[in-house]
C-alpha cells in the first residue's frame, strides 16, 4: 500500500473514532471527597435535635439503638444524645432549662413527674400537635395519659405503664408442696401460700420469705380493698388514706411484715432489692413492674408470674403512671421534635422496639397485644400481665406539681414506721393524713 492510500486510510480512521468519542454517553464523575459530600445538603434541609433521658450506659445503649432507627427513617432529622445518671438527671436538666439557651436545652426528654415541669412552664403543650396530627389518644391504657397531664391539656406521653404484677418461684413452690398461684387467688390463698413458703430457724428467725415487696407500693392493697389516697388526684382537698378500707389494706401487708411472712423494706434495700432476693431464692415471690423480667430471664430462672391477689370482695387495681416523653417549650424546632415524639410513641416506631427489646410493658395497648410483647419468651403467664394492665385507674399519685414533696416527705417517712413495726396503722396513718391535710392548705388546695 503506496503511503498517499496509507495516509487516507489512517485519516478515515481517526474521523471515524471522534464521532463515536461524540455519540457515546458521558463517563459519571469520581466521587466526591469525604469531606466534600458532608457539605453536600443545602443548608436547612437538616434538623438536629437533642434527646434527654437518664440511664446506665447499657440504657443509653438501648435508647441509642431506638434513635438510629428513627434516624433511618427520617434522614431529614439528626439525633444528639444528652445522658445522665438518675441521681444527676434532673438536676441538670432543670439548669439547661434555666439557662434559657436554646443551643443546649433538650428538644425532647424523658421526665416525671410530667405536671411539675409543666407547671413551672418549661413543657410544650402537645394538644395542638395532637389535632393538627390526629395521633390516637385511645390506644393507650385507662388512665395512663392522667400522669402525663396539667390543667386539663397533655404534655408528655408515657413511655410504659408501671404493672405490677406477682412474679413466683416455681421451684420453691415445688419445694414446699404447694400448687402454683392462679388469676383467681385471693388475700387469703396469699396468706396461706405465705405460711408454708416462709422458712424460719430454730430462734424463729425468717431464712427464706414468702414475698418480698417495695414499701412505695403499699397503695396496691389499699385502693384493691376500695381505699384510696386521696379524694381527688388533680385538685385534692383531703387525705383519705385514713378511711376503714385504706388502712386495712395497709393492715394486710403490715400483718405479713410482722408475721415475716415478708421481708421488710428496709431489709430488702440492705439485700440488694426484689430482683437480688428474688434470684438468689430468699423470697419465693415479689411483686414488681415488668422491669425485671428481662434479668430473670438471662439468668434462667424457672418462675412465672399472675395479677397480684385482690381481697374477697375487693378489686383488681394497678396504677396508672410511668415516665413520659416530653417537648420543651423552649425548643426552637418543634415541628421535628414532635415528629421524633410521636415516632417514638407509635405501634411500628418506638414502642415496638422497646418492646421487642423485653425492656418495658408498652403504654399503648395495641403493641401489647402484638407479637413484639406476646412472644415465646418467659414468662408463659403474658395474659396475667395484660389482664392487671387492664385494671390501670388513677389513685397511686397526685397527679399535681406538689405530690413528689408530699410524698418525698410526709408519705414515704411516715409509713416508713409502719413498715419496721415501729407504730400501728391505726396510730399512724391518721398522723400521716394530718401532715397532708396541712401542707394541702398551706399551698391553696384545692385550688379555685
Amino acid at each position: 500500500m503506496n503511503v498517499k492510500r496509507l495516509s487516507g486510510v489512517l485519516l478515515l480512521v481517526m474521523v471515524l473514532a471522534m464521532l463515536v468519542s461524540a455519540c457515546a454517553p458521558v463517563a459519571p464523575a469520581a466521587p466526591a471527597a469525604a469531606a466534600d459530600s458532608a457539605a453536600a445538603p443545602a443548608a436547612g434541609e437538616t434538623t438536629t435535635l437533642t434527646w434527654a433521658f437518664w440511664g446506665s450506659p447499657e440504657e443509653a445503649a438501648s435508647h441509642q439503638r431506638v434513635g438510629a432507627a428513627f434516624m433511618a427513617e427520617h434522614p431529614e432529622i439528626t439525633l444528639e444524645y444528652w445522658n445522665q445518671p438518675w441521681d444527676d438527671y434532673f438536676t441538670k436538666i432543670q439548669a439547661l432549662w434555666a439557662s434559657g439557651d436554646t443551643a443546649t436545652i433538650p428538644d425532647v426528654a424523658f421526665l416525671w413527674p410530667t405536671p411539675r415541669y409543666a407547671a413551672e412552664g418549661v413543657l410544650e403543650n402537645l394538644d395542638p400537635y395532637v389535632e393538627a396530627s390526629g395521633y390516637n389518644l385511645e390506644d393507650y391504657w385507662p388512665g395512663l395519659l392522667d400522669s402525663a397531664m396539667f390543667e386539663g391539656a397533655h404534655y408528655g406521653f408515657p413511655r410504659d405503664i408501671e404493672v405490677n404484677i406477682l412474679y413466683y418461684n416455681k421451684d420453691l413452690f415445688d419445694a414446699a408442696g404447694i400448687d402454683y398461684p392462679t388469676d383467681a387467688w385471693t388475700w387469703d390463698d396469699l396468706q396461706a401460700a405465705a405460711e408454708a413458703l416462709t422458712v424460719k430457724d430454730a430462734s424463729g428467725n425468717t431464712e427464706t420469705y414468702a414475698l418480698a415487696m417495695e414499701g412505695g407500693k403499699f397503695l396496691k392493697w389499699v385502693n384493691q380493698n376500695g381505699g384510696q389516697i386521696l379524694d381527688d388526684f388533680i385538685n385534692p382537698s383531703a387525705c383519705t388514706l385514713d378511711s376503714p378500707e385504706a388502712i386495712a389494706g395497709i393492715q394486710f401487708f403490715t400483718d405479713l411484715l410482722n408475721d415475716g411472712y415478708a421481708m421488710r423494706p428496709a431489709d430488702l434495700n440492705q439485700a440488694g432489692g426484689d430482683a437480688a432476693v428474688f434470684q438468689s431464692g430468699q423470697a419465693a415471690m415479689i411483686i414488681q413492674n415488668t422491669s425485671r423480667v428481662s434479668a430473670f430471664n438471662a439468668a434462667a430462672m424457672n418462675y412465672d408470674v399472675v395479677p397480684v391477689p385482690t381481697p374477697a370482695g375487693g378489686k383488681r387495681w394497678n396504677g396508672a403512671g410511668g415516665a413520659a416523653w416530653v417537648m420543651s417549650s423552649g425548643s426552637d424546632s418543634k415541628d421535628a421534635a414532635w415528629t421524633f415524639l410521636s415516632w417514638l410513641q407509635s405501634a411500628e416506631g418506638g414502642q415496638k422496639l422497646y418492646t421487642e427489646a423485653g425492656e418495658i410493658f408498652p403504654a399503648l395497648q395495641s403493641v401489647a397485644t402484638s407479637p413484639a410483647f406476646m412472644n415465646d419468651q418467659p414468662p408463659a403467664n403474658k395474659q396475667g400481665i395484660i389482664t392487671e394492665a387492664e385494671s390501670s385507674d388513677v389513685g397511686g399519685f397526685g397527679f399535681f406539681p406538689e405530690w413528689g414533696e408530699i410524698d418525698g416527705s410526709i408519705v414515704g417517712p411516715g409509713m416508713d414506721l409502719v413498715w419496721s413495726g415501729e407504730a400501728t396503722p391505726a396510730d399512724q396513718v391518721p398522723v400521716v393524713c394530718e401532715q397532708f391535710n396541712a401542707f394541702l392548705a398551706e399551698n391553696g388546695y384545692p385550688k379555685p
